[in-house]
């Protein structure tokens, strides 16, 4: 992943360096464990840890340079070790092992940490998400559906239920998390022929993970569920922020993402204020779901283990991690500093002339003896001549000779406070997550 999208935090979890150091605490947790069952004394094992190397740039640099005769990362990582170590204690490290063994039990407890760092900045949009949701819970707007106006809303709703999404995407998360959480120390396909049992099983406790039957490999439909909760949360704030833009168009103008001093919205136009940073995520998003694609296709693999999946994991899980990482921040970003215009949202409310209570219309006949169908042509006549004439919708109605109804009626029907009633149960759902 290019550096314009890598967070610190996530990053760090890939890098050679914290592959490495996982690699070498997964050799030496299996020497550990080795002990434990008496294949070698407490005091052989203590001695190995001790003379293990330290993960710096001169091993990282030592163990490419070792890779370009082996080409083979883990045996040339596993090389280096064993020099550092020495002989004969050094025959221990690796023993009965094949490279997955290492390899897919670190890859695992990488992405069990990455799901954490996915989950803890998915609490926290919820969080931006409620606030801002209680902040707005009473502004109301117009509803949207197929871009034409529709009924009124509020923005508070929009808000909740876009929290609901998120809550929705942690819990995937959460499941993606427990089900990537495993190891696998069992030899080369997976039959612990050169293996002791109870040495998976003290090495996947010791990291928290639960060891799990494989073949040469972990089954990689785990890793694709991963891919899945990736995108999924991309698909979300995909959502959110196709929104966004909509409503920051000048011919809206009811929302628009934070806008720093000194910032520039066009190089040549400086009136300009674009929604840069949701059209961004939009971008991203779609990057972000090529990745399933390519995660459900390193399922099928050949026999008991083929490479083909290894070369396209190495790209598509860390930068789905970032990507999904980095969408997420600059969410929150966005939600926490998102300026919005209620009285926008008000003039846009106005300009409809009414025509947005039409069902209400249409239901009021119904209950005064008219057929659906018959109260559903002179509520569409009215309301075209409405939006034709760009005059008020109820004063059509009330003038309407086929429509017997009280200017009081039509007060009570054309009401902004009725259409929002229940926009208060949607907010007190919202508050319940945590």
């Amino acid at each position: 992943m290019i550096d314009r999208y890598s967070l610190p935090e996530m990053a760090a979890l890939f890098t050679d360096k914290h592959r490495f150091e996982l690699w070498l605490q997964i050799e030496l947790l299996a020497v550990d464990g080795m002990s434990s069952i008496g294949m070698l004394s407490l005091d052989e094992a203590k001695t190995i840890r001790r003379k293990a190397p330290e993960i710096t740039t001169q091993f990282v640099n030592e163990v490419k340079e070792r890779e370009n005769i082996t080409h083979h990362d883990m045996a040339a990582f596993v090389d280096v070790v064993q020099q550092a170590i020495g002989y004969p204690l050094a025959s221990w490290i690796h023993k009965g092992l094949t490279s997955s063994d290492i390899v897919d039990t670190a890859l695992c407890f990488t992405l069990r940490q990455a799901t954490h760092l996915l989950i803890q900045s998915a609490t926290e949009l919820i969080h931006v998400l409620k606030a801002r949701t209680a902040e707005f819970i009473a502004t109301p707007m117009i509803g949207r559906t197929h871009g034409m106006y529709a009924e009124p809303i509020t923005f508070g709703t929009k808000l909740a239920l876009w929290c609901l999404s998120v809550d929705r995407d942690r819990e995937r998360l959460r499941r993606a998390g427990d089900n990537i959480a495993v190891g696998k120390l069992s030899g080369a396909v997976g039959t612990y022929s050169c293996i002791d049992p109870r040495v998976e099983a003290f090495v996947c406790n010791a990291l928290g993970l639960v060891p799990t039957p494989a073949t040469q490999v972990i089954a990689r439909d785990r890793h694709a569920e991963y891919l899945w909760a990736c995108a999924s949360l991309g698909a979300t704030i995909e959502t959110f922020a196709t929104e966004i833009r909509h409503l920051q168009r000048s011919e809206v103008s009811e929302v628009a993402e934070p806008f720093s001093s000194g910032q520039k919205g066009s190089s040549a136009m400086p009136h300009k204020r674009n929604p840069v940073v949701a059209e961004r995520l939009c971008g991203l998003s779609r990057l972000l779901r090529g990745y399933l694609s390519a995660g459900l296709e390193n399922v099928a693999l050949w026999h008991e283990r083929d490479i083909s999946h290894s070369s396209v994991e190495r790209i598509a899980l860390e930068d789905a991690s970032l990507l999904g990482y980095y969408l997420l921040k600059k969410m929150i970003w966005l939600i926490e500093g998102m300026d919005v215009y209620p009285d926008k949202m008000a003039a846009n409310l106005e300009s409809a002339g009414g025509v947005i209570f039409s069902q209400p219309i249409l239901l009021w006949l119904m209950d005064h003896n008219m057929t659906r169908d018959e109260a559903y042509r002179i509520v569409q006549r009215d309301a075209g001549r409405s939006l034709q004439e760009n005059r008020s919708f109820a004063e059509i109605v009330e003038q309407d000779p086929q429509v017997d109804i009280s200017v009081e009626e039509i007060k009570r029907i054309f009401s902004f406070d009725k259409a929002i009633l229940n926009a208060e149960r949607l907010r007190k759902i919202v508050d319940k997550i945590d």
